[in-house]
């Protein structure tokens, strides 16, 4: 229980700290608050480390895409992974939920940083133009689209079926995805205590080729991710 409080107060008063620090920011170039966005990726590892003894690994490096373009599909088990990926790929551009747009200030940086958000279960116009954003997005920076293709956090046995957006993304964009598998749902449960002294692995998975019929794409994203948190577990 001491660890989980001081975690929680440590770790939020970072993000809190950062935010306030990089308030400026939105009004300077976008590099800079993606910076700082960065910043909470390391800050989230380090509370990790320290107040819980996290060991935190990352496998598959050598299949980590560069020079071309391509967009992420991660598991997502726990806040670690909005925070963290940040520090393994180039400030990948989120594809969430409209609602975290709302939430003060750190809704203001989702915005800066150029995040696209769906309104899920609406037909709206913003909706309709999503795709028109993805595309112009993949065509205008180098960083990369990360999507969450679970929809939602989910514990770590849950193998619910992917989203089928990820596979419209996929169809629409034509370019190569990098599956990425983390279990970071046994260390930081969601509305669960944290758990000390574990090993969180983030999985780089080797890529999907562009190309494929949509629906056999997305059997094989599912099949990769899972399988392979079934072998972190």
């Amino acid at each position: 229980m001491i660890r989980n409080f001081l975690f929680s107060i440590f770790f939020y008063l970072g993000i809190i700290l950062i935010s306030i620090i990089f308030l400026p920011s939105l009004l300077l170039p976008k590099k800079i608050v993606l910076f700082g966005g960065k910043l909470m990726g390391y800050w989230t590892g380090i509370c990790l480390k320290i107040f819980l003894s996290t060991k935190i690994i990352v496998k598959g490096k050598e299949n980590l895409i560069s020079n071309e373009k391509f967009f992420i599909a991660s598991s997502h088990q726990s806040m670690f992974e909005t925070f963290f990926l940040q520090t393994i790929f180039n400030s990948p551009v989120f594809i969430l939920k409209k609602e975290l747009l709302k939430i003060p200030i750190f809704g203001w940086y989702l915005i800066k940083i150029g995040s696209i958000s769906i309104d899920r279960g609406k037909t709206t116009k913003e909706n309709l133009d999503f795709f028109k954003k993805i595309n112009k997005s993949i065509n205008e920076t180098n960083r990369p689209l990360i999507i969450f293709p679970q929809g939602t956090r989910l514990k770590p046995d849950d193998r619910s079926q992917f989203k089928k957006g990820v596979s419209r993304i996929y169809n629409e964009l034509k370019i190569k995805c990098q599956p990425v598998a983390i279990n970071s749902g046994t260390i930081w449960p969601k509305k669960e205590n944290l758990k000390p002294n574990l090993t969180l692995i983030i999985s780089i998975l080797k890529p999907i080729e562009a190309g494929m019929n949509k629906e056999i794409f997305l059997e094989i994203l599912q099949k990769k991710i899972y399988t392979e948190l079934d072998s972190l577990n």
